[in-house]
């Protein structure tokens, strides 16, 4: 085997041209996909990680009963939120955990009323994972004392024709069904570039939350967020373990269609992947046929000297391997340090048209390298270089030797 292997390095270098045309095909496939993947992991990360930022958490935690009755935002108390808090804290990949009040109102103006959710928030504890605070178009963000103060959007002000300042009232609904309202006055406007989002949810304070809705020193649910998105099943399950009187759920389970989204996602790149993959395997196998039929006469004297058949199988198949490797290695190398250096710089997106997608994303795509997903693309290619190599091998194995010494 040592000396086939030999043999075959050799070989693979006498036609450098060759050699470096396959090679230059594997890298450059290899370098392409790694920056697709990297510029999808980067959008994903982006619009459903800012998703989840929206909607309070990767993981949320409520009380028994409250998955039958999520639709109507049910103010179950938890029996001892601060706990929940600490468990979620205690986990390595938790950025933040807080208490929050849900529930379902009204706000009105002097102009309009219009329906919405109502989210009691911990600011100080929010702000440096909230999609809301970097976003403020006028006015500040929620602070922890606040009373009679609400945040709302910029597509909610411009309908209720209000601003920072202004008075609106708010209607909510408190436990046993009752409805509470109380005159606020917006602190801050924040801008998303999401009318519907932001015709949708108002923020008041958790201590201001407590009070009008008669919930005491207490939370309806605890949000946790985390370094990624992509954690979640973990955490779930550790959270789940430590906490077993409570409802764990992650935001795949809570929002199954943004789920289904990403999971579509992730089909169309594996497809998308699987098509340059083969690409760059045709192209092996028509270079390893190429050198079949140069190399005929070779193949006959190797035949002569007493060479066996599954040897000079062996023989063309290492050396399709060997450029399979090749091409993988110096793909991978080259391909990480493309998706590294646009990730530290990111990519500026001047797309129009695209709506709320582009207030998730933001205005600028930073690639993210996945390390594991690289080296399966490389040990696919390795493969399919291998595979592509086999039908030339098996062609150069079975010629005859006396045919292939007069082969002109």
């Amino acid at each position: 085997m040592g000396k086939l292997a030999r043999m075959a390095w050799r070989n693979v270098w006498r036609n450098k041209r060759r050699t470096l045309i396959a090679l230059v095909a594997i890298t450059l496939g290899l370098v392409f996909l790694a920056f697709m993947d990297g510029s999808i992991a980067g959008f994903q990360q982006a619009i459903f990680g800012n998703a989840v930022r929206l909607q309070g958490g990767n993981v949320q935690v409520h009380a028994p009963g409250h998955r039958e009755k999520a639709k109507r935002l049910p103010l179950l108390p938890l029996v001892d939120a601060d706990a929940v808090v600490q468990a979620a804290q205690a986990q390595p990949q938790v950025v933040a955990a807080s208490r929050r009040i849900n529930t379902g109102g009204f706000v009105s103006s002097r102009e309009a009323t219009m329906p919405v959710m109502i989210c009691g928030i911990e600011p100080e504890l929010e702000a440096p994972v909230s999609l809301l605070a970097p976003n403020m178009a006028r006015g500040r963000y929620l602070a922890a004392d606040d009373q009679d103060l609400i945040l709302i959007g910029r597509a909610m002000a411009a309908q209720l024709k209000v601003d920072v300042g202004d008075r609106i009232t708010l209607l909510g609904r408190a436990t046993h069904e009752q409805m509470r309202r109380r005159t606020m006055t917006v602190v801050g406007v924040y801008d998303l570039g999401l009318p519907e989002a932001e015709k949708q949810m108002v923020y008041i304070s958790l201590a201001e939350a407590q009070t009008l809705f008669d919930l005491r020193d207490q939370a309806t649910e605890v949000v946790v967020a985390l370094q990624s998105v992509g954690q979640e099943k973990a955490v779930v399950a550790a959270l789940q373990a430590t906490l077993p009187a409570y409802e764990v759920a992650s935001w795949q389970e809570l929002n199954p269609e943004m789920n289904q989204s990403l999971q579509a996602d992730k089909q169309v790149m594996g497809i998308f992947g699987l098509v340059v993959l083969l690409i760059a395997g045709v192209g092996i196998l028509n270079l390893m046929l190429m050198a079949v039929f140069e190399r005929t006469r070779e193949i006959g004297l190797l035949a002569a000297m007493g060479l066996k058949r599954h040897e000079i199988l062996g023989l063309f198949l290492l050396e399709g391997v060997l450029i399979g490797l090749l091409g993988s290695l110096v793909g991978c190398v080259l391909g990480g340090l493309v998706v590294v250096v646009i990730g530290h710089v990111g990519i500026k997106l001047s797309i129009a048209g695209m709506g709320e997608m582009m207030g998730l994303l933001g205005d600028r795509l930073y690639p993210t390298l996945r390390i594991d997903l690289l080296l399966e693309r490389a040990l696919t290619v390795a493969v399919i270089a291998a595979l592509a190599s086999l039908y030339p091998a098996w062609q150069a194995s079975r010629r005859e030797p006396a045919e292939a010494l007069h082969y002109v």
